[in-house]
């Protein structure tokens, strides 16, 4: 699959952790979201390019908090060669 998402960046795991578990789904910011890959829709509805469903943005007093459903997120890392 495509690479949709990948944290942290601009906050410690520990503060994406928590961040997650407070809202009961892996929740990312802005400059986690790979643009390439993911759109939002006017409803807030967070989708792929192919029309998946991923889940909601939920705005808060931080700015807009992507909450997407676990199994969108499920994968392996990807290692990059040096």
């Amino acid at each position: 699959g495509k690479q949709l998402f990948v944290a942290p960046k601009g906050r410690s795991f520990k503060q994406f952790e928590e961040e997650s578990r407070s809202h009961g789904w892996p929740s990312f910011r802005d400059a986690e979201v790979d643009w390439e890959n993911v759109r939002v829709i006017p409803n807030g509805e967070v989708v792929s390019l192919n029309g998946t469903h991923l889940g909601h943005n939920l705005p808060d007093a931080r700015g807009n908090r992507y909450c997407i459903n676990l199994v969108s997120v499920a994968g392996r890392p990807v290692h990059k060669s040096a």
